[in-house]
């Protein structure tokens, strides 16, 4: 299961950590100015989202990356065209004259379009920009038990919008077996995950094919979150929103405008409440979040911002 934090405060810019269930790692989504933030977790952090990089969205790198210099590890960077370059900059607009190679590696995987993505390196002290290879599919990030991946929306820029999907778990309900546990529950459960019918598999001394135990294993479904930063309220932008997060079980997304500010949405590229509301209605997205507003709105005009995207939601 996946938690999120919004780091940031309503007059900080925009931050979202990621955590998920028996899992050693943090995700960042966003590097906004947040300073909820603690050196710990970006210590910890193991792939970091980018959407775009107004300076909302990456003003905050510089103080993620003075914490992350000597743990020693990879980390993961994903963002659309050009976040490559862009990471390169803020590396080299400092001197590393005593910090050495394997102090840190960034590995960037900047996403052309939604059906490929290309993947760089950048390591101390030069930073010499690096490309790997090239993926083609929109899978941004895997690790053992869940996957990330993007879809690319239209914000007058490229900006990218992520999905965070668990795997799959077989279960198996001991109660009703009465057997004890043993190597035999894996045994059973590599069987069912490769449809072997017909294994052997000794429980306290009794020896039954796999098919005959079949009926004590079920299918959990895996979680799955979205987040989806800053995109202009259009047609084609919905689209590939209800497609990409259809039936999300948590989904935070920018609202950052009130209703009565539709027309500033329309001219800066974004969405407002009751529109952002209304597509994950569309999607059939279970838990909708409204996040990133804009600063110029009081507490009490966010709150009002709330209340239309949950109205649009809702009904």
């Amino acid at each position: 299961m996946f938690t999120t934090v919004v780091k940031s405060t309503l007059k900080e810019d925009i931050s979202i950590l990621v955590t998920k269930d028996n899992h050693p790692w943090n995700y960042l989504c966003e590097c906004g100015d947040a300073k909820a933030l603690t050196v710990k977790e970006l210590q910890n952090t193991n792939a970091i989202f980018i959407s775009h990089t107004h300076i909302d969205h990456f003003v905050n790198f510089d103080t993620v990356m003075r914490h992350q210099i000597g743990i020693e590890r990879d980390v993961v960077i994903c963002g659309p065209k050009g976040i490559a370059k862009q990471v390169q900059a803020k590396l080299n607009s400092y001197t590393w004259n005593l910090i050495n190679k394997g102090a840190i590696r960034y590995e960037i995987r900047e996403m052309l379009a939604d059906d490929k993505i290309v993947v760089f390196e950048l390591e101390p002290p030069t930073w010499e920009l690096k490309e790997l290879h090239t993926i083609e599919g929109n899978l941004l990030f895997k690790d053992k038990d869940f996957s990330v991946t993007g879809v690319l929306l239209d914000h007058k820029i490229p900006t990218l919008a992520y999905k965070f999907q668990e795997e799959e778990l077989v279960k198996i309900n001991m109660a009703e077996c009465g057997f004890k546990g043993g190597k035999w529950v894996r045994i059973l459960k590599e069987a069912f995950l490769k449809q072997e019918d017909n294994v052997s598999i000794d429980v306290e001394g009794k020896v039954y094919s796999s098919k005959e135990l079949f009926h004590l294993l079920s299918i959990q479904k895996g979680d799955s979150l979205g987040i989806i930063m800053d995109h202009a309220a259009n047609e084609e932008n919905h689209s590939k929103i209800v497609e990409h997060f259809k039936n999300c079980n948590k989904v935070l997304i920018e609202s950052f405008y009130r209703n009565e500010d539709k027309a500033l949405a329309a001219i800066n590229f974004h969405s407002y409440a009751a529109l952002s509301g209304s597509i994950l209605k569309q999607a059939n997205v279970i838990e909708a979040v409204p996040v990133h507003f804009s600063r110029k709105y009081t507490p009490a005009q966010i709150a009002t911002l709330e209340k239309e995207f949950f109205e649009a939601f809702t009904f």
